[in-house]
């Protein structure tokens, strides 16, 4: 029988690791389409980077995260999160890869001081998630629509004050005395810039859920709403069984298990 995450799996190659826990293990196929998020977990399993490092977050119907090298000791009772390698992933994020369940994702920093989403270089999450209904993931693509233009507004700015029509904003020494004398001007020019992004965006092509993802989102379930924000650069295609179980254990605070979960990685076949 084939599953709908495995419908999914085999439109995608990549290399295939090896999740071990005391409670089973997992297999994860690395996508080739995300090559710095791949290349960089291939490097930390090899070297040993993960192994003894826990499941410090989990969240049930949400996720499990690990990946922080400070979950290694058994002593630290600071709360964790933080660790990492000592760099940053440039972003990866496809609209081909969704937060159905058994994705892999890698956790990062939120907006407010990572405007580009710069994944960590270490810690990532396994989604378990929950169904969804059509209503919500409507809201879903809405939601996303909305982050893309915002996305894109910031990307084309440069773009639209470089066009002649527009030069002369380049030249307002006080934008804010200006804005407050001619109030009509700024709404204008608020305006052509409201439509230019529009424009841009359709021809990019708004956010939209496939027939298929919708599907798989309504019966194997996810989270849509980490959806084109969070690098998902993998998938389980053996063992989602066992994040259902782990994400079951009862946690403390900070969504800490009460009982560590240590792991290893290894690559199987790249």
């Amino acid at each position: 029988m084939i599953t709908g995450t495995q419908m999914v799996m085999a439109q995608s190659k990549g290399t295939l690791c090896e999740l071990s826990t005391e409670h089973g293990k997992i297999k994860i196929l690395l996508y080739d389409e995300t090559p710095k998020h791949r290349d960089n977990f291939i490097k930390l399993a090899e070297s040993g980077f993960y192994n003894g490092c826990t499941f410090h977050r989990v969240i049930k119907d949400f996720m499990i995260q690990g990946g922080d090298p400070e979950s290694k000791n058994p002593a630290n009772t600071a709360p964790l999160g933080s660790g990492g390698p000592g760099y940053t992933i440039p972003s990866e994020i496809n609209r081909k890869f969704i937060h159905k369940k058994g994705a892999l994702s890698a956790a990062r920093q939120g907006d407010n001081v990572n405007p580009n989403r710069e994944s960590s270089g270490s810690q990532f999450y396994l989604v378990q998630g929950k169904p969804c209904t059509d209503p919500e993931l409507d809201r879903m693509e809405d939601m996303i629509r909305q982050d893309e233009q915002r996305q894109l507004a910031t990307q084309l700015q440069t773009v639209f004050m470089s066009q002649p029509e527009n030069q002369w904003l380049a030249t307002i020494s006080d934008f804010q005395k200006f804005a407050k004398e001619y109030p009509d001007s700024i709404q204008k020019v608020n305006e052509d810039f409201g439509r230019f992004i529009t424009v841009e965006y359709e021809k990019r092509g708004p956010y939209t859920y496939t027939d298929a993802e919708r599907t798989l989102y309504k019966t194997v379930g996810g989270t849509p709403n980490l959806d084109n924000q969070y690098t998902v650069y993998g998938e389980i295609i053996e063992g989602i069984e066992i994040v259902d179980k782990i994400a079951a254990f009862e946690t403390a605070e900070n969504d800490k298990p009460k009982q560590d979960v240590r792991f290893e990685v290894k690559v199987l076949k790249k």
